[in-house]
């Protein structure tokens, strides 16, 4: 290897080809393990860094890359940051956002100051705890079918609170920067500073008012004409908001996130979204290599124990919080503790806020390290605890009793005493399966009670007449509240996950609920595999359903009819 490093230096082109194939190479053997590629490009980035191989030499040329990944990643963001969506944010959102990240700052900043750092250092780590990684979270919460369940939803409203909070941070760091450039070796003047930023976002703010309302929609539906135009617009609109928030003493991540909400009202966003997720993504790569380059390990031996001591307690005080405040706003024990597990890490988001704080000379090489380092343990070990979070809810439930109240709880939105007390068919799942056996059932006569864990898909169906209830089919207490003595048959119409040693299948939770409640009723399940058919049998389910093998069936009767009747 010693041999080719020469050669290596001898071109940028060598370097980023040696960079592509060793990401190619880590990101395989973390998917491998199922860990984030965020992870493995920050490991790539180590190795190929002066504390071990020395292969990287063209630094300002991943720099570049990687401010441009981190202005398109902000404009994507800005892209789905809808104002509506902003304006709509829950109450308990909010709530638990904002008392989430004052508690989390001022915890983590106390627990920093008792490790040795000083006050400004302290804060600046404390708030670095404070995010949680949107990209993570909505990849596994994704994968689970989970994202739009209760705990998924407080998750999601959450972690957009943080994404502005990180905004306002991120403004917060470039005016204290501001100051301290433009006064040198003197106190830096903030609040000028403060009025002089002041000034500059409200002239920003009213130009992409005015954009949005007269320009953007004419301007991209002009341009949307060309699909690789489209492309290049977006791209030249983020550099160039951030190179003029950079230009105004902003900076340049406030830029792109301000260009995508210029444009999120327009309908051509997903169009956008879509063409720019695979750039962003191999660009972004540049920044964690850009990062883990900067790590010298000499240097991170000596902050092991401190980052072992903050990322125990974002792993562990972080969700507590979570769960603390959900309990309090009226929230199940279960929804508390898969929300609040859920954020057990910290965000892609803080180790860019702390790469800021360090090029600002806030933040020393080792406290940069410190931060990455927690970001490296808690993204691993949250990885992990959320793909096991029923299994560890069931491990710590009689635990968990402390943090439900005994009243009400908030996710029954239902008023229970409406839903009647007979029913013929019990069914859960509203997807386009479900809907559509539920509308068979109703116009042969049946009486239905629809069950979903989709709050907009059970007020749609209450809008059409029918009765619903909201209710998670992995929630074993839940069956409790249903009316079962005088139904007739329940069915799941869920539909098929990915089960295995970290997922529980719902179909398998419904069949045992009802063996405890002791239903004498019968029971239906839908599967895609013919082998399932003797496996639920023997289950004691009476029906198993194969809605391929079935359409297929039907399809082929149609055919057939059709055939007899022209001849």
């Amino acid at each position: 290897m010693e041999q080719l490093i020469p050669l290596i230096h001898g071109s940028s082109f060598y370097e980023f080809a040696v960079l592509l194939i060793l990401a190619a190479i880590v990101g395989g053997l973390g998917m491998a393990l199922r860990q984030p590629l965020i992870i493995g490009f920050i490991v790539v980035g180590i190795l190929v860094g002066p504390s071990a191989m020395g292969i990287v030499q063209s630094g300002d040329e991943i720099a570049l890359l990687a401010k441009l990944g981190i202005a398109i990643l902000l404009f994507i963001v800005g892209l789905k940051l809808d104002l509506k969506l902003i304006r709509s944010l829950g109450s308990v959102a909010a709530i638990i956002g904002l008392v989430q990240i004052s508690l989390t700052v001022a915890l983590g900043a106390g627990l920093s100051m008792l490790l040795g750092f000083s006050i400004e250092t302290a804060f600046l780590i404390g708030v670095s705890l404070a995010f949680s990684s949107t990209i993570i979270i909505i990849k596994i919460l994704s994968d689970k079918r989970e994202i739009d369940s209760i705990h998924g939803r407080i998750a999601l409203g959450v972690l957009i609170v943080q994404d502005l909070a990180v905004v306002v941070s991120m403004i917060v760091l470039a005016a204290f920067s501001s100051a301290g450039a433009d006064a040198g070796d003197a106190p830096p003047n903030l609040w000028g500073a403060f009025g002089q930023i002041a000034i500059y976002v409200t002239f920003l703010l009213i130009g992409l008012t005015l954009f949005m309302r007269f320009a953007a929609l004419k301007v991209v539906s002009f341009i949307a004409k060309n699909t690789e135009l489209l492309l290049c617009f977006a791209i030249a609109w983020a550099v160039m908001l951030a190179a003029l928030c950079d230009v105004m003493g902003l900076s340049k991540e406030l830029g792109g996130l301000l260009a995508g909400i210029s444009l999120a009202s327009t309908p051509f966003r997903e169009s956008i979204i879509s063409r720019l997720a695979s750039l962003r993504d191999f660009l972004l790569l540049f920044f964690f290599i850009s990062l883990g380059t900067q790590l010298d390990l000499t240097i991170l031996g000596g902050v092991v124990v401190p980052a072992l001591i903050l990322s125990g307690f974002v792993l562990l005080f972080k969700p507590l919080i979570i769960i603390t405040l959900c309990g309090l706003l009226g929230y199940r024990k279960r929804t508390s503790f898969l929300a609040g597990l859920s954020l057990a890490q910290i965000s892609e988001f803080s180790l860019i806020f702390a790469a800021m704080a360090f090029s600002a000379g806030f933040l020393t090489q080792e406290v940069l390290g410190l931060i990455t380092l927690v970001g490296v343990i808690t993204i691993i070990v949250s990885t992990y605890l959320i793909s096991l979070s029923q299994t560890l809810y069931h491990w710590l439930e009689n635990g968990l009793d402390i943090f439900e109240k005994e009243e009400a709880c908030k996710e029954q939105e239902e008023d229970t005493s409406k839903i009647k007390k007979n029913y013929d068919i019990i069914l859960f799942g509203l997807g386009r399966y479900g809907r559509a056996m539920a509308q068979e059932f109703i116009e042969n006569g049946k009486k239905i009670l629809a069950v979903d864990f989709n709050p907009e898909e059970v007020r749609r169906w209450r809008l059409k007449g029918y009765d619903a209830m909201y209710g998670d089919a992995n929630d074993p207490e839940f069956f409790h509240a249903l009316p079962l003595k005088k139904a007739h048959w329940v069915i799941s119409a869920l539909p098929q996950h990915n089960t295995g040693l970290t997922h529980e299948d719902p179909r398998l939770i419904i069949v045992q609920a009802l063996k405890d409640a002791k239903f004498k009723g019968n029971v239906a399940v839908a599967c895609h595999h013919q082998e399932s058919v003797e496996y639920f049998g023997s289950l004691g389910v009476t029906q198993v359903f194969l809605p391929f093998q079935d359409a297929a069936k039907q399809a082929v009767k149609l055919v057939g009819d059709t055939k007899k009747a022209r001849s």
